[in-house]
Parts: structure tokens; sequence; C-alpha cells
């Protein structure tokens, strides 16, 4: 009886995110399936390392880009997840939620679209007025334009007047605030799989609450300890009483960014529009998110590995083995607010938050 052929996936990821993705158990049950997750030593050239069925990273710079090229060209037959060109529209906040207005969803109960926003490349400009020619009205979030998933890029402010304003440091976006419940889907995919959880978020904004100038965060969805007891900002609510959106409009929803950003890897931050109750917002995409907080993420990671290595990937035609798409971006600066407004640390998904998982 012939041997059942082995996979090698080289995975090349930064430390941190390593150390959380990268965990015995996963390693273990992908084993058991005939795939073998190997570290790619970065002290050496990725092209005299493996040969690789698959390389799966989540590394930037040109270096690395240029490695991961050459590689393509010496084994045609790999398959990269995720393409650096791919990967970039997401660095930058408007060419993100870009890709979100070129989708065509029909849903006879709901719909869905982005905030208003614009970005700001000269703090000299920024004023209540130059907001109002925007199209924007107190309060809005400020958010650095690169999302690149560093400390800085995740420095947020929820600004509620013009005092809050002089907080800005361009290049940034700025970005209508939507009560939305305190509530914020965010939506994983993994190839054809996609989970929704329900988080907490920030609250709705009243008068009440509009006393200071500015509310600093890291994420929407993941306000630090000391915010979340000051009941100035923040109302404790029971997730059970959010409903989740129709399941049918999640997975249209994810297929069509599949289409659109051409990756395997990625989930997306939608909120319930208060003021139309049956109205989604996409608020953010975020490319290899930490899949480690999902439930049983390591059934979910080596299926996908086994269905993108055997071909049963039915969702993305579109990916070719060893494509690198040429892409011209803009590059854009990775500047954020002042340097005494340090990053917030980020709360862990509880296990025991609700969870809707579909397949697209």
């Amino acid at each position: 009886m012939a041997e059942r052929r082995r996979f090698g996936v080289g995975y090349a990821l930064a430390p941190k995110k390593q150390a959380s993705f990268i965990q015995l158990s996963l390693v273990n049950l992908a084993k058991e399936r005939g795939i073998d997750l190997v570290k790619i030593d970065m002290d050496k050239p990725l092209i005299e390392q493996g040969p690789f069925d698959c390389v799966l990273h989540k590394l930037y710079g040109e270096d690395w880009k240029e490695q991961l090229e050459a590689y393509a060209l010496k084994y045609p037959n790999v398959l990269i997840i995720d393409s650096l060109d791919a990967i970039e529209r997401l660095h930058n906040r408007i060419s993100m939620l870009q890709v979100a207005t070129e989708l065509e969803i029909k849903c006879e109960t709901a719909s869905f679209g982005i905030p208003k926003q614009t970005v700001v490349y000269d703090a000299k400009i920024v004023s209540a007025s130059y907001l109002e020619s925007e199209g924007l009205k107190f309060p809005v979030i400020a958010k650095p334009l690169v999302a690149d998933g560093s400390a800085k890029s995740h420095k947020m402010l929820l600004v509620f007047n013009k005092d809050g304003l002089t907080k800005l440091k361009p290049p940034i976006v700025l970005q209508e605030f939507v009560n939305h419940g305190a509530v914020i889907f965010k939506v994983y995919v993994v190839g054809d799989y996609v989970k929704c959880v329900k988080r907490k978020s920030l609250p709705d904004v009243t008068e009440e609450n509009t006393l200071e100038s500015y509310l600093s965060f890291s994420q929407v969805s993941n306000l630090n300890t000391c915010e979340k007891n000051d009941d100035k900002y923040y109302k404790l609510m029971n997730l059970d009483d959010a409903e989740l959106p129709p399941l049918s409009f999640l997975t249209d929803i994810a297929r069509g960014l599949r289409r659109a950003t051409k990756l395997y890897l990625f989930n997306f931050d939608l909120i319930r529009d208060n003021r139309v109750g049956n109205r989604y917002l996409v608020i953010d995409i975020n490319y290899f998110p930490g899949y480690a907080k999902m439930p049983n993420y390591e059934s979910v990671m080596t299926d996908f590995f086994w269905d993108v290595l055997n071909k049963n990937d039915k969702g993305f035609e579109s990916l070719q083995k060893g494509s690198i798409e040429k892409e011209v971006r803009m590059l854009v600066g990775n500047q954020g607010y002042g340097e005494e407004e340090a990053a917030l640390p980020v709360s862990p998904l509880k296990r025991e938050e609700q969870e809707n998982t579909i397949q697209v």
C-alpha cells in the first residue's frame, strides 16, 4: 500500500504572531492529516529552504517580497498565502474600505455600506468647518491612515468636539461615528470558512458622555479594562440581546470580499447602524487576524490547509499557485498620534461569546 503523501507548509511569522498561532495543538493536528508545519529560518535565504507546498506568512518589506517572488519562480507550484500586493491594499484605511464599496450584495432583509470618511494629510486644515464640508459631524473616529498591525496603527481617538482635533497628527482618516448598540460583529474568513462572533464595542454616544474632548482607545472592539469600568464612557450590556446579521448576508459579503481582495485569510468588522436597524457598515478589514482566539481554530486551520493543498477550495479560482500580483500602491508614512499616547492593551476574544459559523 502506497504511503500517503505528506505536505510541507513553511511559515514565516513575526515572533508574537508565531507564539499565538503556532500552538502545539495545531502542529499535532495538522501532522495527523499529513501536513507538516515547518518554521522558515529568517537567517537564511528563503530560496534555500524547503521546497514547500505552501508558504504561509505575515511579514512585510521589500526584501521579503523579493524573496517570495524568487521562490515562486523557482517553485512555480508553491501556493503563497497571501500575495503581498493583495495584502498591501489593506494597509491603507481608504483603499481598504474601498473594497467593500465595490461589492454588489442583494439581500431583501439587510443592506450594507461603509461609514463616511475622509483622509487628512495636513493638520492645518482640520477644523469643524472642514468636517462639515466633508459631510462629517462630531463625534468622529480618527485612525492612522496606515493599518499595518503595528501598535501605532491601532492608536485611535473618538473625537467629540473641535478641541479634540488638536490631538490629531496626520496622515489620518476621519470616519463618522455611528451609534451601534455597543456591539461589533467580527467576521473571520479562512478560505471557504466563515465565523461570526459578537463582541462588545464602543458605547453609543449621547450628550451626557461628550463632556471630554476625546477618548483614546486601541481598537473599536478592544477597550481596555479601565475604560470598560468607567461609567462615563461604557455601560455593560448583554451580548445575547444583539441579533446576528442574516447568515446569507454574511456569506455574500465574505464571498465578495474574497474576490475583491484576492485573499484567503482575513476578517472584517461590521456594526449595525442604530438609525436604520437592518443596515450594516463595514468599518475595518484585517489580514491574518488572531485566529488562535477562535474556539477550535486548530480544526479550522487544518481543514483549510488540507483543502487548499488538495485543491478543494472552491471559492477562489482566481488565486493561482505561485502568483504575485503586480499593483502600484501609493506609499504612506505610518504616522499616528502624539508619542505620549501609548497603545492600549488588546483584550482577548472570550470563548464564551456567542458565535455563528457558516461556509461560503
